[in-house]
């Protein structure tokens, strides 16, 4: 692999000097993501409501609403103060790695606190201790893309992010089942190896010879705060992953009302459906992950499949309106998970080359990352609005309809092919 840099550092890498994909930092970023977003998704959505359930009884959802609305502002706050703090970051181990080492290890502390607390106060604030140093890992970790990835290979280094997503996303839940009577200690290790793992493969160098910034109002501004200058596509990527977020999240934070109110299963039969849906959903999300990147790199387009990916999450959600027969939302989880697989796949990339700037990318794609954060809070909201006024029907339109305008966004960035 020939991944040659500058004598000095600057932070970026050409065409010129990366000859071949540079899969050593695939594999890092596989790894990196896989051990911070499985240990999450198995405590948010299986180990942290039978814990809350454990201390709030019959208060239960009222806790849940709690936890969900402090960790989004958490987390949103701390994606772009830990993303600008690594992106100014002057040290022998680069300006990623001792973030993500230091966010793990502190994350996987605030796990413990998390399965000790004894009160619903504790575990409110444990949840956001945990969410703010997760995020520590996170944006640095995205970034590295930035880092160490020329512009020809990004969509097969995208790709080899969303397959730890994917499958951290999906195995998570899945281990998470497992250990309701053991519900901290296998995900505590795997967040605390997850960093130092991730870092030593990737073997960041030294960001001692980059220029450091004087603190000033100017630079505050320029690493603290939105991107103001150089960002009409930056933003049209933004709000148009905003808006495809929300038309999967839509529908999927409805899934089981859906298949018990709209297409009238039992208890049994929604359940098998679930299942179903969710293993369709899984295959085609890491079947399209391996496919999409390379084939963007190929062809030389990021924009081209995005807005394919986004027309096929719309055509999916359509499908379930014009019959309430559950074998639908099975088509919906073939046709709308092949595409948000494929744009989960490719998605980085595009994100990447829309930035105004290499010197603040970790805190400018801790923004970009407020997208899924805000789509999945807009997604249920605007579905149960529509639900509550017109019924199950509306909320299939409203999702395509919500994909199709983020693909049109998409469609007018200017900067990337």
């Amino acid at each position: 692999m020939n991944t040659a840099q500058p004598t000095v550092w600057t932070g970026t890498v050409s065409d010129e000097q990366q000859a071949k994909v540079p899969w050593v930092v695939g594999v890092a970023l596989v790894l990196g993501v896989f051990l911070w977003m499985g240990p999450y998704m198995g405590v948010n959505v299986v180990l942290l409501p039978a814990k809350t359930a454990l201390l709030a009884g019959d208060g239960k959802a009222s806790v849940v609403a709690v936890l969900s609305t402090s960790a989004m502002i958490v987390a949103a706050i701390a994606n772009i103060i830990f993303g600008a703090l690594s992106d100014l970051t002057r040290s022998r181990f680069g300006r990623r790695s001792p973030w993500i080492i230091g966010g793990s290890v502190l994350a996987a502390a605030a796990m413990m606190f998390v399965s000790w607390a004894p009160t619903v106060p504790l575990l409110i604030v444990g949840w956001c201790v945990y969410q703010c140093f997760l995020n520590a890992i996170v944006a640095p970790l995205i970034a590295v893309i930035t880092d160490r990835t020329a512009p020809k290979f990004r969509g097969t280094i995208s790709a080899m992010y969303a397959l730890g997503y994917s499958v951290g996303i999906y195995g998570g839940q899945m281990i998470g089942a497992r250990f309701l009577t053991d519900q901290s200690m296998g995900f505590t290790v795997l967040t605390l190896i997850g960093g130092p793992l991730a870092a030593l493969i990737m073997r960041e160098g030294s960001s001692l010879a980059m220029p450091r910034k004087r603190f000033t109002a100017q630079m505050f501004w320029e690493h603290f705060s939105f991107p103001t200058r150089h960002c009409r596509d930056y933003y049209l990527a933004l709000f148009g992953k905003f808006l495809i977020v929300a038309a999967k999240f839509a529908i999927s934070g409805f899934q089981l009302y859906i298949l018990t109110d709209y297409m009238m299963q039992s208890a049994d039969g929604a359940k098998h459906y679930v299942s179903v849906i969710s293993m369709c959903m899984m295959v085609t999300a890491i079947a399209m992950t391996v496919i999409a990147g390379p084939i963007s790199d190929r062809i030389g387009s990021r924009k081209i499949p995005v807005i394919a990916c986004s027309l096929l999450v719309a055509v999916g959600s359509i499908i379930p309106f014009f019959s309430n027969d559950p074998k639908m939302m099975i088509a919906y989880a073939l046709v709308a998970g092949t595409g948000m697989g494929a744009y989960n796949a490719v998605d980085q990339a595009l994100n990447v080359e829309v930035l105004p700037s290499k010197d603040t990318a970790a805190k400018d794609l801790g923004i970009l990352n407020l997208a899924n954060t805000g789509g999945q809070v807009l997604g249920p909201v605007l579905a149960a609005t529509l639900i509550n006024m017109f019924g199950y029907h509306a909320l299939f339109p409203l999702a395509a309809v919500c994909s199709l305008l983020g693909a049109l966004l998409i469609v007018f960035i200017k900067s990337v092919k």
